[in-house]
């Protein structure tokens, strides 16, 4: 049960919507940064302005999903922008689906043996991911009068 504390008193099972409030900031700041960031790194799957987004798709994925590297990064894009899109509308579940979907590059780039700084950096992400979803639980509802 969560409890909110007050100049007067602690009133138990209300949670503060308020942005004084340091979980709220904490909750508001993983939001925004899951929205974002995937929709922005799916768009760049079209654009290739950030890196040569093929470089990082292991050799045994690729073999796996039909057609070529090129092809299987467009349909990653595209779930990338949806990931970050289910986050800003639905964000206990998007906490969550961000959250499998990085397991999911963590174990590609891992399937490399290359690119172990990245699935470092990539984990303390689904940590953050996680964490949004369980802060969703207290915030992503309708305040109480």
């Amino acid at each position: 049960m969560s409890t909110v504390t007050t100049d007067r008193a602690v009133v138990p099972g209300v949670t503060a919507h308020r942005l004084d409030n340091p979980a709220f900031q904490a909750f508001t700041l993983l939001r925004i940064g899951f929205t974002v960031a995937p929709i922005l790194f799916g768009l760049d799957k079209f654009l290739d302005w950030l890196v040569d987004w093929r470089i990082y798709l292991a050799p045994e994925i690729n073999d796996l999903v039909p057609g070529n590297a090129h092809q299987a990064l467009l349909a990653i894009g595209v779930v990338e922008i949806v990931a970050g899109i289910v986050v800003a509308v639905r964000p206990k579940f998007g906490g969550f689906l961000v959250a499998a979907w990085l397991a999911g590059i963590i174990t590609n780039l891992l399937l490399q043996a290359d690119f172990y700084d990245i699935a470092l950096r990539d984990f303390g992400l689904l940590l953050a991911a996680l964490t949004l979803a369980r802060l969703a639980t207290a915030f992503d509802r309708p305040t109480r009068a």
